[in-house]
């Protein structure tokens, strides 16, 4: 995948997905293969290497209840070896690009799961990231709300996510993979679809990919 692109990942069946993007983010161990994301092996631990180029956002947060959005973004900050004044100033603009108003200061758990995902998504975007993979992200937000987000503003970024509803990833991504049965049965440009009359979503995909399969080779 090219540096800032939007990739959605479908799957099936449908976990897989979601494990892949666990494998990508070094939470589940691949049998074989190799995994290189930014340009760099996942192996490479040094400060500036992938675990600070790669951020990962599951489909249930792991945050705190208690905690507050600015006190679980300072946290992250804090994990992602960011220096205090310069944290201060990314979770000022975090709070503000998240809409998060006066829950920004209140335990999450009592903002509902919007602030949750919103927060979530946060913590991840405060180590500006160059690779970002999301899990189902954001699905207790409105869909106008959820694009805005996902339109990260730094367009080097490459985003990966993997979700059951292809259709609300519409203006989001740029590139659809399709893993059935373990591979890769179909990656290609969201403007592919377009060009065959066909919608972004599930039965799309699938017809895109049976016909990129029964397509003849080309002559050698």
């Amino acid at each position: 995948m090219p540096v800032g692109a939007r990739l959605l990942l479908v799957s099936h069946p449908e976990a897989a997905a979601s494990l892949l993007l666990r494998v990508l983010a070094g939470l589940a161990r691949a049998a074989a293969g190799t995994v290189a994301l930014a340009g760099l092996p996942r192996s490479d631990d040094s400060p500036a290497g992938w675990r600070r180029r790669v951020a990962y956002v599951a489909s249930a947060s792991a945050i705190y209840g208690w905690l507050s959005p600015v006190e679980a973004l300072f946290l992250a900050a804090d994990l992602a070896g960011i220096e205090r004044p310069d944290a201060e100033r990314r979770v000022d603009e975090m709070v503000e690009h998240l809409r998060l108003g006066a829950d920004a200061t209140r335990p999450v758990s009592r903002g509902g799961p919007g602030v949750l995902e919103r927060t979530a998504l946060g913590a991840a975007l405060l180590g500006q990231p160059e690779v970002l993979l999301l899990d189902e992200p954001l699905r207790a937000l409105d869909p106008a709300e959820r694009r805005r987000l996902l339109r990260l503003p730094r367009k080097r970024v490459t985003l990966v996510i993997a979700s059951r509803y292809p259709a609300s990833e519409e203006g989001i991504v740029n590139q659809v993979a399709l893993i059935r049965d373990g591979r890769v049965a179909l990656h290609a440009g969201v403007d592919e679809l377009t060009d065959a009359a066909l919608p972004l979503n599930a039965r799309g995909i699938d017809a895109l990919a049976n016909a990129a399969h029964a397509a003849p080779a080309a002559p050698s």
